[in-house]
């Protein structure tokens, strides 16, 4: 599992969008009980606290100790910093597993046998995140020139499985499917340019040339904003299993 976020984890856990409570209502009413998740890969433990309303224990799991230094704090969240791979959570433990915006980077098929030992008879696992944002065309169209044109080699080749919105990922298990909810946001251009300098690429060209791609495209992304606020859509990335053992 690779680790590029720690250096600005506080900008991660203020700019990154969230996902609706809908959504979670939703799969913890798919859950054989509500007493232990696991958030895996938690960042910022965003979802770690949406979770925490529903379950007696969350554990919240993360490589970056930075991450998890400014992760939320709850009574009933309990952090370690732990490989997705290889844990120390006992055999059929968790009701529920979520990696949010983060299975791109783990090893696969480590990580499955990991979610078969750690998880109940009938626990779910959800597979969550987001793709490219949508604006409106021309917001969109400068993004994209961001996204694809500067950044293009920047981004590292794990990127492609969320453009391809997780469906190419190996899924080994019964999986459900998931009804449409909207991810939305009001959002101001200051949130935007807080959102994009998160970006893994834009981090790694700054890395490397010592000059912030995002000014390449700042101007013409704020003539095409214009307005104070606007809606932004993450549109959401969703495959669902039902953890079914043979007995």
């Amino acid at each position: 599992m690779k680790d590029l976020f720690s250096g600005h984890a506080d900008q991660y856990a203020r700019f990154r969008p969230s996902y609706p409570a809908t959504l979670f209502e939703y799969i913890v009413g798919l859950c054989p009980s509500k007493v232990k998740a696991w958030d895996c890969g938690t960042g910022n433990g965003q979802i770690a606290g949406i979770l925490s309303g529903f379950f007696t224990e969350v554990h919240a799991t993360d490589i970056s100790q930075n991450q998890l230094d400014n992760a939320i704090r709850l009574p009933n969240i309990h952090y370690s910093q732990q490989p997705a791979e290889k844990t120390d959570f006992s055999e059929n433990y968790f009701d529920l597993i979520v990696v949010a915006q983060a299975i791109h980077w783990f090893d696969l098929d480590k990580f499955y046998q990991e979610v078969n030992r750690t998880s109940k008879n009938g626990a779910i696992l959800l597979v969550l995140g987001y793709g490219l944002l949508k604006i409106n065309a021309e917001i969109d169209q400068v993004i994209d020139k961001l996204y694809r044109n500067i950044l293009g080699l920047y981004w590292e080749p794990e990127r492609k499985l969320i453009d391809e919105r997780y469906q190419s990922i190996h899924f080994p298990f019964e999986e459900l499917e998931a009804p449409y909810f909207p991810n939305e946001y009001l959002w101001s251009f200051e949130q935007l340019i807080g959102y994009l300098k998160t970006w893994s690429a834009v981090r790694k060209y700054l890395r490397i040339t010592q000059k912030d791609p995002i000014e390449l495209i700042k101007k013409e992304l704020q003539d095409a904003w214009g307005e104070d606020l606007r809606k932004v859509e993450f549109p959401l990335l969703i495959r669902l299993g039902s953890l079914n053992k043979s007995e």
